[in-house]
């Protein structure tokens, strides 16, 4: 097979990316184009994401792209889940898309159960809930934009940017807490109650649908003519799942960024009462499957504290960050990753000191503690998913940026106890391309892109100590 070209637009909630991925007959190379922030901006005390400063982003790298002076098969574009943008009846953008980091969905759930309770909002979507669910984020808005026409998530935003064309693509539609989890189809009794409607979300597609063309002025900017962009699996962990390099089924994923996303690749939704009790999760997945799976705050902790540290001049790169942590490996500190007084931007260390009620806590035992809590809740959640798997879950693969970190993944295969298998670190953009050439026809099934993934990007082996 002759070389093919393609292009993944991928957004992470910290960083984006262009990346070039060379597929050729057995292999598969990625060039990374360009890297940008994706900018949380706060407006009057609200927190929006920069819409504008993304779709020139993008441009940016596909005129990097262009001037590579090799034909582009096609585009695809992922980002993270829940968030969306308004249009008007003319396809104007009504409001900058809030970011899910916004607290103003506080208490919404509450109020959304006082119209339809919880346990049937589970029992039509399987979504577990979540403060920044989009279906409580519509909640929180309803009946202050009644000029919406349309609802666009965001990598079918982008997609509409460069295209002209609005479609919802079914796995970052599945992150709504919206749809049916039967039909993958906006359910019109949640819709009427987050005060929308299921018009306002066009055609639904499968990943690997043809969306369009880069509109004719995008092309000449970037030199690349009219290239197809593709609806890959726009939820990013959709993405990423996609791309676990896997020998068989009997295995869990964790998808590692600033979210620890952990689950099993299933045929069919599991909603019963045990998961919506343990709060799990139903995404769509390629070709048909189910995500089953639950969210866990990730190197966001890290993250944030990062920020704090290099604003108080302390510049810590990732390496110093992992040799601290082991030299405090035996802090015997922990916390919930999860608790509530970690999701918003703010002082982390100082949070994470109140947590565990000491002052006295070093940015090493800080480390250390980040890293030990984040792996026994992987081990929490991988002994509740065994319980729902119809398989035996023989190893747990770690993809995505933070399948990078030696220690954590070290740390993870003690507390599990299985095989831990590390990488590809880019696994979204990979899952993305996968699904590009599955449109082109280069692909015969996400186990034979597996295999290529994993002959192209041999997975690291760590085992419990």
């Amino acid at each position: 097979m002759a070389e093919k070209h393609f292009i993944a637009v991928d957004l992470g909630a910290t960083s984006g990316r262009l990346i070039l991925a060379t597929l050729g007959a057995g292999s598969l190379g990625l060039e990374t184009l360009h890297r940008f922030p994706t900018p949380l901006v706060e407006k009057e005390g609200k927190f929006f994401w920069d819409y504008e400063s993304l779709c020139a982003s993008i441009v940016e790298g596909l005129a990097i792209a262009g001037k590579k002076g090799v034909k582009i098969e096609s585009i695809g574009i992922d980002t993270w889940g829940v968030d969306f943008v308004r249009f008007d009846a003319s396809g104007k953008m009504i409001e900058a898309p809030r970011s899910y980091r916004d607290p103003y969905t506080n208490g919404m759930p509450d109020k959304f159960f006082a119209e339809m309770s919880r346990e049937v909002l589970f029992a039509k979507t399987g979504i577990q809930v979540m403060n920044f669910n989009s279906v409580f984020q519509m909640y929180a808005q309803k009946g202050q934009y009644p000029q919406t026409a349309n609802i666009l998530f965001l990598p079918d935003a982008l997609g509409y940017f460069l295209t002209g064309k609005m479609v919802t693509e079914s796995t970052i539609l599945s992150t709504s807490a919206l749809t049916d989890a039967s039909t993958a189809l906006p359910d019109a009794e949640i819709c009427a109650v987050a005060g929308v409607s299921p018009e306002m979300f066009g055609k639904v597609v499968r990943p690997g649908s043809v969306l369009g063309v880069l509109k004719e002025e995008i092309a000449a900017k970037c030199g690349l003519g009219p290239v197809p962009v593709i609806t890959v699996a726009g939820h990013d962990t959709a993405s990423a799942v996609a791309a676990v390099p896997a020998a068989d089924t009997n295995f869990a994923y964790l998808s590692s960024g600033t979210w620890s996303l952990m689950g099993i690749e299933v045929p069919h939704p599991i909603i019963n009462k045990e998961s919506a009790k343990l709060n799990y999760t139903n995404e769509g997945g390629i070709e048909g499957t189910t995500r089953f799976l639950k969210n866990i705050t990730g190197m966001w902790l890290l993250e944030q504290c990062r920020k704090v540290w290099k604003e108080q001049g302390k510049d810590y790169a990732y390496d110093e960050l992992h040799a601290m942590a082991r030299k405090e490996k035996d802090f015997a500190g922990r916390i919930d990753p999860d608790a509530p007084c970690f999701a918003s931007p703010g002082n982390m260390p100082a949070e994470i000191r109140k947590a565990l009620g000491k002052d006295d806590v070093s940015d090493a035992q800080i480390v250390s503690c980040i890293y030990h809590s984040l792996a026994d809740k992987y081990a929490q959640v991988l002994e509740n998913l065994r319980s729902f798997a119809p398989f035996p879950i023989d190893c747990l693969h770690v993809i995505g940026g933070g399948s990078v970190n030696e220690t954590l993944n070290q740390w993870t295969a003690d507390a599990v106890g299985i095989p831990v298998l590390a990488g590809p670190a880019e696994a979204t953009a990979i899952g993305n391309v996968m699904m590009q050439a599955a449109a082109a026809g280069l692909s015969d099934g996400r186990q034979a892109m597996r295999r290529l993934i994993a002959t192209a990007f041999p997975p690291k082996l760590f085992e419990s100590t």
